[in-house]
Formats: structure tokens, C-alpha cells, sequence
């Protein structure tokens, strides 16, 4: 996608100013791409009526320590304006109403799209998580415990299965606080292995929003904040969508 993202880019004539100057896109006006207000972009993101299944709240599969600071963070919703973000099976449901600049978006003939988190079905094997986002601090934190099919060295997590979780992280926060729409770069130092089926809290911070790309930093760690698993950096591309055509 982010090769796509530069071709298209290149087919513009902004690929040399891509690589080498600043200011190489249109600047971006959060008004026309979500309608009259930032609220307009939240309550595309987190509709208030949707029949669409929510995998981001609690299961029989979640450990208690993952059960209990869900919990408190649901107490920070109410009083210090965090808000519980949504997962939907694909983020073609989080966008509605909205589509990719001209050149980016492609047709599919396949009715059951997934985005790679929730892939995996079975409640406990694969990826749980939920993502909490604060809007005034642009920062989120991400509850996320591993299941056995996550598996890498025998009884711990595939390093694979942290950066896809830092990665998805890093999106949604990216395109809440700034219409981040594209990983241009994700740099990781593993430090310690996760047990399976253990809880990671991941705080994730954007660290500035420039030249139409955010900076954005990540800690993974125990609850305890003990044990410290990986840290990472992000780069966002900004890209506007449009409203899609009345049919």
C-alpha cells in the first residue's frame, strides 16, 4: 500500500518534491474531508447506532489483569475524556461515507474483508485488544494480550504479532488525531519476550504533526510497568479522503 501510495504520487508529477521538499501534498482542511468539524470525523468513527459487532469489549478469553484496567480505563471515559474506540472486522467499516483519494482506492470482488488484527476468529487465540484514545493529548493506550496462535518461541508471542499491534495502534491514533492514513515508516527494538495470553499496555504518544506526516512513539510493557517489551517509532502520511458520491 505505501508503494501504491508513492506511485500514485509520482503519476501527480510530486514524486521528486515527495523525497525532497517539504509541503509536497495539498495542504489538508479537516472541514472539507469530515464535514464542518473534528466531530464530524469522530462520529464517522464511532457511530452511535451500528449494527456492526464490536470485538473490542470483554471476553471469556480475557486474563484479569486485561478484565480490570479495561474497567478502569472505561471510569477515564466518563470523567477524563478518554474514549473507547470501536473495532470493527474491517476499517472499511470505520470510514463510511468517506473513500481514498482518486488513484488509491481499488475495487475488490471479495465480500468478506478483514483487517489483519481480526483475522482470527476464535475468541482468545489470535489478537485481543482494545484501543483507548484521548483527543486533547493525542495519545492512546492499547490493552493487548496474545493468544496461542500468535505463537513464535514456545510459550511467548511472535515479535510479528507486537509490531502488527504497535502498527494498528499507531493508525488509528494517526487518523484521529491528524487523518493519518499511511505507515510511511515503523522502527522497532524488542527487549523482552511476552508469555502467551499475558496482558501488554501500550502507550502510544504522537510526538508532532510536520510537513503533512505525524511523528509518533510507542512503549509496550507490563502492567506493572516492570517489564518493558518493545519500543518503537512511526511515521504517518496525511492523506485527505472524500466524501463518496451519492449513488
Amino acid at each position: 500500500m505505501i508503494r501504491r501510495c508513492f506511485q500514485v504520487a509520482a503519476r501527480l508529477g510530486h514524486h521528486r518534491g515527495l523525497l525532497e521538499a517539504p509541503h509536497i501534498l495539498p495542504r489538508l482542511n479537516p472541514a472539507s474531508a469530515f464535514g464542518s468539524s473534528t466531530d464530524s470525523m469522530f462520529s464517522r468513527f464511532l457511530p452511535e447506532k451500528t449494527d456492526l459487532k464490536d470485538y473490542a469489549l470483554p471476553n471469556a478469553s480475557w486474563c484479569s489483569d486485561m478484565l480490570s484496567l479495561y474497567q478502569e480505563f472505561l471510569e477515564k471515559t466518563k470523567s477524563s475524556g478518554w474514549i473507547k474506540l470501536p473495532s470493527f472486522k474491517s476499517n472499511r467499516d470505520h470510514i463510511q461515507g468517506l473513500k481514498l483519494p482518486s488513484g488509491l482506492a481499488v475495487s475488490s470482488d471479495k465480500g468478506d474483508c478483514r483487517i489483519f488484527t481480526r483475522c482470527i476468529q476464535v475468541e482468545g487465540q489470535g489478537f485481543e485488544y482494545v484501543i483507548f484514545f484521548q483527543p486533547t493529548q493525542k495519545k492512546s493506550v492499547c490493552l493487548f494480550q496474545p493468544g496461542p496462535y500468535l505463537e513464535g518461541p514456545p510459550g511467548f508471542a511472535h515479535g510479528g504479532s507486537l509490531a502488527a499491534m504497535m502498527d494498528e495502534t499507531f493508525s488509528k491514533t494517526a487518523f484521529l488525531a491528524g487523518e493519518g492514513l499511511f505507515t510511511l515508516s515503523l522502527n522497532i527494538r524488542f527487549k523482552n519476550l511476552i508469555p502467551v495470553g499475558s496482558l501488554v499496555v501500550m502507550d502510544v504518544e504522537v510526538d508532532k504533526i510536520e510537513d503533512q506526516k505525524l511523528y509518533m512513539s510507542c512503549i509496550a510493557h507490563s502492567r506493572d510497568q516492570q517489564t518493558v517489551y518493545a519500543k518503537s517509532s512511526g511515521v504517518f502520511l496525511q492523506l485527505q479522503l472524500e466524501e463518496e458520491s451519492p449513488q
